[in-house]
């Protein structure tokens, strides 16, 4: 499958608390997070839009905002739900998704996830699952929805549910999959970019 087919949504709705909020927005390198990861998904994809509340800054991005529906509030899932809602509306069967947070991405991220063909296959490195760093089938949205209408709210629990796959990528430096939650870890990331 051509990666250039699948269509993406940067999940960025959490209210990142333990950084201070306003995840989107922190500044790594002179550039909001939410920057760094566009630049990584858009060359990816052939449509990718930005999961979060409406917000004026976002409009410079030149990409779709598009809220949590319904759902809104219910953590991660919700903004997966959302995504896929996006992906039917594009005529699309899959989407891919990535947390704003992880401005270091493979940028074989659409090639190595395409490469299974199952409802949900999602990133996997030596540390374990990236729960949010997938591909999703739109198939699911019923399902996605009556689990969260049923209590779910732990990406892990919904995507093991429905036999999720994953694929194995190989640790970097910077690591592709770092997460910038913390000071901690915003320092970490820019050490990263110094050193590169």
């Amino acid at each position: 499958m051509d990666q250039r087919a699948a269509v993406g949504v940067i999940l960025a709705g959490g209210g990142g608390r333990r950084i201070g909020g306003d995840k989107p927005f922190v500044a790594l390198a002179g550039r909001p997070l939410v920057a760094h990861v566009v630049a990584r998904l858009a060359p990816q994809c052939r449509a990718l839009a930005v999961n979060a509340a409406p917000d004026p800054r976002l409009a410079a991005l030149g990409l779709p905002v598009i809220p949590d529906g319904d759902a809104g509030g219910l953590g991660p899932l919700s903004g997966i739900l959302a995504a896929m809602d996006w992906a039917a509306s594009q005529g699309a069967s899959r989407v891919l998704t990535a947390p704003v947070d992880t401005p270091f991405l493979p940028g074989d991220l659409a090639a190595g996830l395409s490469s299974l063909d199952a409802p949900i296959v999602l990133a996997r490195t030596a540390d374990g699952l990236q729960g949010t760093c997938g591909l999703w089938s739109v198939s699911l949205r019923d399902a996605l929805s009556a689990a969260l209408a049923a209590g779910t709210r732990k990406v892990t629990e919904f995507t093991a549910a429905q036999g999720a796959e994953s694929v194995l990528f190989p640790e970097g430096d910077p690591p592709a999959f770092l997460n910038v939650n913390r000071p901690g870890d915003l320092a970490r990331a820019e050490a990263c970019l110094g050193g590169s």
